[in-house]
């Protein structure tokens, strides 16, 4: 479970992140000022850390600038500002990404999650087509891109074999409809929720079509979202 260092002084924006955060399986440790962030920064070992640049006690460029004296960090910085100048700065001190206030809790979950598959020293969450996500009945060819149950391979659209690797990864969980969008398409906010219902539904026709009863695989929480069942 990759751990997140939040640095941010305006609860209702930091309940916020926790509470989305969260939800991805991330553990995230919350400070109000750079000090507090600094501490904690000196006793545990984080794998991201989130900096708001106005802070009560110093600004999140000194906290990343003291932060990348002994660590690699990757950090997400937000602001209030969108001034060229600040940008710039919080990149060449060696920040990986900037966003301004307001965002979408679902944009900054994407982002962390972008920049942790770029970091070579972070811990992602798990994904489809480790050792955890395979099984018997259905199958993940890392190399080829291709999912096969019961033997064969199914036949599935670019977003449908994004989703199905998804689920794949973490049998059992429940996914919202809103997390598979995140995690399955490029651009969430272009689509609606209705359209996880849509794919879902074709890939239980594909699965139904190579053994009859493998749609069951796919199981709806009423209210909730969906889960892989093996």
């Amino acid at each position: 479970m990759p751990r997140v260092l939040l640095v941010e002084d305006e609860p209702a924006i930091a309940d916020t992140l926790v509470y989305a955060l969260g939800t991805e399986c991330f553990e995230v440790t919350h400070a109000l000022t750079g000090a507090d962030a600094l501490a904690a920064a000196g006793r545990e070992t984080f794998d991201f850390a989130i900096l708001d640049i106005g802070l009560p006690d110093m600004t999140g460029l000194d906290v990343c600038r003291r932060l990348r004296e002994t660590s690699s960090i990757p950090v997400l910085f937000l602001t209030a500002r969108d001034a060229e100048v600040d940008r710039i700065l919080g990149l060449e001190l060696g920040g990986d990404d900037y966003v301004t206030k307001p965002f979408s809790p679902r944009e900054i979950v994407a982002r962390v999650r972008a920049i942790l598959r770029r970091s070579p020293s972070a811990s992602p969450p798990p994904q489809a087509g480790s050792p955890a996500g395979q099984s018997k009945t259905l199958h993940h060819d890392t190399s080829a891109m291709r999912i096969h149950c019961h033997g064969e391979e199914l036949d599935l659209t670019a977003h449908e074999y994004k989703l199905l690797l998804v689920l794949l990864g973490r049998p059992g969980r429940v996914f919202t409809r809103d997390q598979l969008l995140d995690q399955a398409w490029e651009d969430p906010g272009a689509v609606t929720d209705r359209t996880i219902d849509a794919h879902v539904k074709s890939i239980r026709a594909k699965m139904r079509a190579v053994r009859a009863g493998a749609e069951d695989l796919i199981q709806t929480r009423r209210g909730l979202g969906y889960l892989l069942s093996l």
